[in-house]
């Protein structure tokens, strides 16, 4: 059975006070991300591995963005979304400084309510249906380039999904992956 990471009892809890904080983000820009169970004894803080790594992925890391979500990252969450489903890592991935968690909650509190409640649910149902079919037609004739469809505003056809605006990564390649040949049981 693995060791625990921590004393518990020994533990803060709760809000981290800009001491901590500052703590955090002066041992990581010295010594950079490493062994996060050993970052918090090595930095004098009082707390858990798990914790020092959460606080500084989703708010200390200096490429995080902290304003709100522009247009043209919704649509490409809903696009996302439609191709991928709820897989909020691979989707925050293509968003450059934003975190998973951001994203899915973004995603439930604003953008699946505002997609039900009006008109372009009509779309949206189409354009998952427009991703799909455009995904399996390229899985069966093995091109390597997966298309993406990127509006209704192009009478519905798919575009290279190696279009990029503003620095968002729109690459999405799939693949089927390979069964190992030549292996006996």
């Amino acid at each position: 059975m693995r060791k625990p990471c921590c004393d518990k009892q020994h533990t803060n809890k709760g809000a981290w006070s800009k001491q901590e904080d500052q703590k955090l983000i002066d041992y990581i820009q010295k010594h950079g991300e490493g062994c996060w169970r050993s970052l918090p004894q090595a930095a004098g803080l009082l707390r858990c591995g798990k914790s020092c790594r959460l606080r500084w992925r989703n708010y200390l890391r200096p490429d995080l963005k902290r304003d709100g979500f522009g247009e043209d990252e919704e649509d490409l969450i809903i696009r996302l979304h439609a191709l991928l489903g709820n897989r909020w890592s691979l989707i925050a991935g293509r968003l450059p400084g934003r975190t998973d968690n951001e994203v899915k909650n973004y995603w439930n509190s604003h953008i699946r309510k505002k997609l039900e409640s009006s008109h372009r649910n009509i779309g949206f149902t189409r354009l998952r249906a427009e991703i799909s079919s455009a995904a399996r037609s390229k899985s069966q004739a093995n091109d390597p380039e997966t298309f993406v469809a990127v509006s209704d505003s192009n009478g519905g056809k798919p575009e290279p999904s190696n279009k990029s605006s503003s620095g968002i990564n729109l690459d999405l390649t799939l693949s089927i992956p390979s069964k190992k040949t030549g292996v006996k049981r």
